[in-house]
C-alpha cells in the first residue's frame, strides 16, 4: 500500500514538473499587441541566441534625437534556423531594419516579424510567435 501511494505521489509531482516549462511560454497576444506594428532603425548592442526565443538589442533614435535601446524577441533558435538564420546572422554594431509589433506594457521592446540586414538588404523572417513572416 506504501508503495502505491509513494509511486502516486511521484507521479504526480512528475506532472507537475514536466508542465512548468509550458507554463512560463507565452502566447503573442499576452506580452505584444497585434494592433500596433512598429519598423525601427538601429544598431546592434547584444544578441542572446538562447531558447525559448531569441532576443536582440538595437541603439534607437527617437524623434527628439536620444538613443534608446529596444529589445526585440524573435522565435526558438531552431524556428530562426529554418528561416535562414544562424547564431552569426548578425553581429554587435552592425545596423537592422526590424518590423514587428509594439509591447503591451509599453516598454521599449517588440515582437519581430521581419529583420533587414541594411548593409546587405537581406531580409529574414523572425519566426515570429504571431505567424507568417515576410509580406
Amino acid at each position: 500500500m506504501r508503495l502505491r501511494i509513494t509511486g502516486g505521489l511521484i507521479l504526480l509531482l512528475s506532472g507537475f514538473l514536466g508542465a512548468a516549462p509550458a507554463l512560463a511560454h507565452h502566447a503573442f497576444a499576452t506580452e505584444f499587441d497585434a494592433t500596433k506594428p512598429i519598423t525601427l532603425k538601429g544598431v546592434v548592442t547584444k544578441v542572446d541566441w538562447t531558447n525559448p526565443h531569441v532576443w536582440f538589442y538595437l541603439n534607437v533614435k527617437n524623434d527628439k534625437g536620444e538613443t534608446e535601446n529596444w529589445g526585440f524577441e524573435m522565435g526558438g533558435p531552431n524556428g530562426l534556423q529554418k528561416e535562414g538564420w544562424s547564431r552569426n546572422t548578425i553581429k554587435i554594431g552592425e545596423e537592422l531594419v526590424v518590423e514587428g509589433w509594439m509591447s503591451r506594457n509599453g516598454s521599449k521592446s517588440a515582437n519581430a516579424k521581419n529583420v533587414t540586414i541594411a548593409s546587405t538588404g537581406q531580409k529574414l523572417g523572425a519566426a515570429s510567435s504571431q505567424g507568417q513572416q515576410l509580406p
